[in-house]
Parts: C-alpha cells; structure tokens; sequence
C-alpha cells in the first residue's frame, strides 16, 4: 500500500499461481550477502539475535512466480477491463452487507476521522473482497524473494522486510506464519509492514492492533490513513467532466494532482457536472473506455485514495464501488 502496484486484491492471484512456473526454493542465506548484511543490521540496530534470524530465514522460499506477478500488475489493464473485476453486483451486495455488519464502527470511524463509510468499505473491497481474499503466500517468502531478485525495488522492499520482521517481534507471532499477498501486504486493509506499523489501530480498544483478521481494527486503521494523507471530510472525490474545445488535452498533462482550481480549469473548457466551489482545485482524469477515452475531475479525496494505491483507475474503482454501495444502501421509496 502507498506504493505503486502494491496493494492489488489478492483473489487476482488464483490464475496465476496455478500457472506453469518454476517451482519455489528453499533459502540458503550463506549465498546471499545481502540477507546476511541485512542480518547483521538488525542485529546491530534492534538487538536480534543473527542465529534466530538465520533460523527465521530458513523458512523462507524464493518464489519465482512473485516477480511475474510484479511483472504484471493488473492496474495496467485498460479501465474498461479493470473496472469489471472490482464494479460487480455481488460487490456492491457483499459491500452492504459488511456496511450493516460493521455499521457501529464505520459510523464512529467517520466522526473521528472524517471518512465516511462507503469509501472506507469500498477500499477493504477492492483489497479482499471484505476479508475473503487476504492472500495465502507467506509474507516473509515475498519480501524476501523481491528484496534479493527484484532489483528495479530490492531497496524498497529490504525496508519492508526490515519493518516486518520488527512487526512480528511487536505482535509476537511467528515472521513465518503470517500470509498475505505477492507484494508483502496483508490483511484485511492490504497494509505493507510499514504502514502496518505507522497507521494501524486498536479501533475496538481490545489491547491488540490487528488489521490481519479484525474488521473494526481494519476500518479504523483505513480511515486514519486516509486522513493522516490529507483527507477532507465532507468534500467531494471526483465528478463527470464536461469538455468543451479541445484545450483540455493541456490539463490532462498535469497528471492526477490537483493543481487548478475549476475557475482557471474553465478557461481549458472543462467543468463540472455538478456545482462545486470555483476554488477547488483538480486535475482532469482519463480513463479507456471500450470505444475511447473519457474523462472524469478528481479532487483531493481522490488524490488521497491514490496515496493507498498510486495508480488512477484504482481510485476510480473505490470511489465508483463505494457509491454503488452507498446507494445500495439509502432507503428505498415506497411504491
């Protein structure tokens, strides 16, 4: 999470583990230096003992099909294609249902940290499927698989490693037990160790933080990472674009942070649908539609949801999912 391509559903992998792949490997430290620098840092700065480590190691696996997954990550997929994985009918009826189940909490995670509950669901949706698919490779054999044979991020993920092994000492569980996805992220929320240990929360106040299996520690934990990345309760995340002209190509250079305010996106010929604020700021959003692009403005909020996953059409399919399941949601008129 909060890196590209990292926090993808981890039910995305049932294809590909099936596939015809080399098989996985038992880890020999002794032939990696760099574990065995790693190793020593942690013995040096966080007081591990190396021969405990070494035996932690010795259940890791190089996982060769982890590097093709990254190799791969399904955001790159155009959105036409992305959007039918995650915008389903049975997500939107398992979405209200997880929102009825955990209502309390949701509720109370919207007044402390100003997200509200559709955004928050959505996000756990898009992830595992509301806690169905959290991942079934050990964590340990993916962040050490990419540290040692995915050089384009070994740095990025030695970090990662290293947050994790000190994670597991904090929950006190086995490094070896703990499963989650190809990248290292895990739980319910899809958390890399790191953001693990920065944002997660005892949201039920039940003495311990756990996202891998408690949805209320999950929900709290998603809303105060969003908000800690700038969320603004009460503002809007995205809405249709209307183009007039064709000095809108200009903005979508800009990329998806907000940078004009709508009254200067009006000079380019681009403007809301709805009423909104001219001070605003956005930033004009394409996406692959079957027959061509088309457009949509993203605000902050949606700016933010990309801090969880940097990637365009990942926020596209939270924000569109958790009003599907909002909707769901509202009170039905009587005949």
């Amino acid at each position: 999470m909060s890196t590209r391509f990292i926090n993808l559903g981890a039910f995305l992998l049932a294809g590909l583990l099936v596939a015809v792949i080399p098989r996985a490997h038992a880890l020999n430290v002794d032939k990696y230096p760099a574990l065995q620098s790693l190793i020593d840092e942690m013995a040096e700065q966080y007081g591990y003992a190396p021969q405990k480590l070494r035996k932690t190691f010795r259940c890791a696996r190089i996982r060769p099909e982890i590097i093709e997954a990254m190799e791969r990550p399904k955001e790159l997929l155009p959105w036409y294609e992305y959007s039918k994985i995650f915008l389903t009918e049975e997500n939107v009826q398992r979405g209200a249902q997880f929102w009825k189940k955990h209502a309390a909490a949701l509720a109370r995670a919207g007044e402390e940290y100003g997200v509200p509950p559709e955004t928050v669901v959505a996000i756990i949706g898009v992830e595992t499927q509301f806690g169905r698919n959290k991942g079934n490779i050990p964590i340990l054999d993916a962040l050490t698989t990419l540290t040692l044979e995915y050089p384009a991020r070994a740095a990025f993920f030695r970090r990662e490693l290293t947050e994790f092994l000190l994670l597991a000492r904090e929950l006190d569980v086995d490094a070896c037990g703990i499963k989650g996805s190809y990248a290292g992220a895990m739980g319910l929320p899809q958390f890399m160790p790191s953001n693990y240990r920065r944002f997660a929360v005892d949201f039920d106040a039940n003495g311990t933080r756990d996202i891998l299996d408690d949805p209320e520690d999950a929900i709290g934990s998603v809303a105060l990472y969003l908000k800690q990345h700038g969320w603004e309760a009460g503002a809007p995340v995205a809405d249709e674009a209307n183009l007039e002209g064709t000095r809108y190509f200009w903005v979508e250079k800009f990329g998806i942070k907000p940078t004009l305010p709508l009254r200067q996106l009006a000079s380019y010929g681009i403007f809301p649908r709805r009423h909104e604020n001219a001070e605003r700021r956005a930033a004009l959003i394409s996406l692959e539609g079957e027959y061509g692009p088309f457009y949509r403005l993203g605000y902050n909020n949606f700016y933010v949801i990309t801090r969880y996953n940097h990637n365009k059409r990942y926020a596209m399919a939270v924000y569109e999912l958790g009003e599907r399941i909002r909707q769901h949601m509202e009170p039905k008129p009587l005949p």
